[in-house]
């Protein structure tokens, strides 16, 4: 697969939705996600990222301005053991409960599908991490309607063993934007992944569309140590 440049892809695409970024440092030494969110509606813009003691989560900008919390108030990121789940949705705490109860990442998707927004049916993308004894591997799922037809759900997961240093992969809700929105096609993107955590997140920021991007989330941990270092950038301030 060609790998591409994460930047110019975002760029590239005015609305990919929500995105997961899962990889290696270029140095090998750092195992690496980031996600993202954007919106085009007042209701989906007026979120942040917020610390929590396992993870972050969603949650509006400005309270009086939130109109419907479902499918947008949730919490993408958790933290099981060993086990870093980015997801975006309330799958997040699917996974989480259900592997807790020793099924697998597989295993728990399968009581999910794709969001009930009708035309969209916005895809389901998930990622899980596994950093322990100095090793790391990391699995994505796709949860999507059959292009649009919500009769049939699609279920796709990738798993990459022992990655290889500097690589990672993208995986985003939307091809980009119309009405319906398209659902991602394929299998995760082959992006380039850099050992700098500052230098990432500045440039996966900027090349976020100006007007519909919301907030990012990047976080990278040492394979060896399990030490966690994480970023927020957010739009929009409570």
């Amino acid at each position: 697969m060609k790998q591409l440049d994460i930047y110019e892809e975002l760029k590239s695409n005015s609305y990919p939705g929500r995105g997961i970024v899962i990889g290696k440092s270029e140095d090998g030494k750092s195992a690496v996600t980031a996600y993202f969110i954007m919106g085009r509606s007042v209701n989906s813009r007026n979120r942040v990222f917020t610390e929590t003691e396992d993870g972050i989560k969603t949650e509006a900008a400005d309270p009086s301005k939130l109109s419907d919390p479902h499918l947008i108030i949730y919490s993408p990121v958790r933290v099981l053991g060993n086990k870093t789940i980015v997801t975006n949705g309330d799958q997040t705490d699917t996974i989480y409960e259900l592997m807790d109860k020793q099924q697998t990442f597989e295993q728990s998707l399968r009581t999910r599908e794709y969001e009930d927004d009708e035309p969209n049916y916005t895809p389901r993308i998930s990622g899980i991490m596994h950093v322990g004894d100095g090793k790391y591997n990391y699995a994505m799922s796709i949860l999507k309607s059959a292009d649009g037809n919500p009769d049939c759900v699609e279920r796709f997961t990738f798993t990459y063993s022992n990655p290889l240093n500097g690589v990672g992969h993208f995986i985003h809700t939307y091809m980009g934007d119309g009405s319906p929105l398209p659902s991602f096609e394929g299998e995760p993107k082959k992006v380039a992944i850099p050992n700098n955590i500052d230098e990432f997140t500045a440039k996966l920021w900027e090349a976020l569309n100006e007007d519909n991007k919301v907030s990012l989330f990047v976080r990278f941990i040492d394979i060896e140590t399990g030490k966690a270092v994480s970023k927020i950038v957010n739009k929009y301030s409570k």
